[in-house]
């Protein structure tokens, strides 16, 4: 059974008690972090995802972290399991993934190459909801425990994860090891015990993602600090995207890590390139990243907060604002946005890749309202190094 922190459950009781909940600002910390277009583009982006549902709460999809993702946008803005604007919607997609839940405690119902994907965008969000319902339930207890225990139980030898739900000598990428991050972070602010090891693993591998420019991977931390550098996709050195930028920063802060030198580095990459977005053209649905990218993005920028999220977020606010699709005459796509970024990019396409990029837009705009338990968490010093 978990073990609820007092003000996770002060703060559900207040907001079960607003009517509309999820169209109050009083959370944010000034009038720059939150404008009135940009909570009526939040409004119009939760209308459409609550008019696409469908009866099932699914979107039509088998991606239980896609359905997640939808979920965590309706908590985003204040809504509760049968209590708010969309209180509906939230408890039918919260059924139907809690409902599919394997007694292995996997998440996944689709493709077993997207095992852990969807396991750790799910367990994230049940985590979340847990977090923000004033009273325990016992269905969302039990399944979270089974996914915790089986993420820590398919952790590979050196520290990450694998795509499918299985325990090798070596994990494959850092996409892999942020979701479980988020996964294992949020079970803990609601009370769930998470092994030091795990976490310790996790750790040590996140941070051999990251490689310097112009100095070897092997040099001594005191010359890499010197010189520039990012994560990367992969440990060798890989791709190193802005996506994996914010997903390293986003690990490390998770796990208690936010001391860490590299955290700069990688915020460095990051404000680099939202200086340069280039300005909306239309109200096509395009983003300023593709929706994986903006997810890890916005978090990160939030997270390490001060200068970056200051200057960086109402920029990509704004750019939401100024690209969502707005046609009134059209309930499928009025209000929705696309799993296009300005420079390209997308990995979902069709009705899910909207669903996806609908609720990752809504989740990033509703941000500053500091709803989910994740958004308000303190250090945990027993983590930190």
């Amino acid at each position: 059974m978990a073990r609820r922190c007092w003000w996770v459950a002060f703060l559900a009781a207040l907001v079960s008690l607003i009517p509309g909940s999820a169209e109050r600002t009083a959370r944010a910390e000034g009038d720059w972090e939150i404008t009135s277009e940009s909570d009526a583009a939040l409004q119009r982006g939760l209308d459409w995802l609550a008019r696409n549902q469908g009866r099932d709460g699914n979107w039509d999809s088998n991606d239980l972290g896609l359905v997640g993702m939808g979920t965590l946008a309706f908590l985003a803005a204040g809504n509760l399991p049968g209590r708010g604007q969309h209180g509906e919607a939230v408890q039918r997609s919260l059924d139907f993934v809690v409902s599919r839940a394997q007694k292995s405690g996997k998440l996944n119902i689709a493709d077993a190459q997207r095992d852990m994907y969807n396991h750790g965008l799910a367990t994230f969000v049940l985590g979340q909801a847990q977090g923000m319902t004033s009273l325990q339930d016992q269905r969302l207890n039990t399944v979270l425990s089974r996914a915790l225990r089986l993420i820590a139980d398919t952790q590979c030898e050196d520290g990450g994860w694998d795509y499918r739900a299985k325990r090798q000598p070596n994990g494959h990428d850092l996409s892999l090891a942020v979701m479980q991050a988020k996964a294992l972070r949020s079970a803990m602010d609601c009370g769930f015990d998470v092994s030091p090891e795990v976490v310790d693993q996790a750790i040590r591998s996140v941070r051999e993602h990251y490689s310097p420019r112009n100095v070897s991977r092997s040099a001594p931390e005191s010359e890499q600090r010197k010189a520039p550098g990012q994560f990367t996709y992969t440990k060798g050195g890989g791709s190193g995207t802005i996506a994996m930028a914010a997903c390293g920063v986003v690990c490390l802060q998770e796990f208690g890590q936010y001391d860490d030198w590299r955290i700069e580095k990688n915020m460095t990459v990051i404000g680099e390139s939202i200086r340069a977005l280039q300005k909306p053209r239309g109200r096509d649905g395009t983003m300023p990243f593709d929706a994986y990218t903006l997810y890890y993005v916005g978090q990160a920028l939030y997270q390490t907060g001060g200068n970056d999220w200051e200057e960086h977020y109402p920029k990509l606010r704004d750019h939401l604002v100024a690209t969502q699709v707005v046609n009134a005459g059209s309930p499928t796509e009025h209000g929705c946005w696309n799993d296009r970024g300005v420079g390209g990019g997308g990995r979902v396409g069709g009705k899910p890749g909207q669903l996806y990029a609908t609720a990752v837009a809504c989740f990033i705009l509703a941000i500053p309202n500091r709803y989910l338990p994740i958004l308000q968490e303190g250090r945990i010093e027993s983590l930190r190094k």
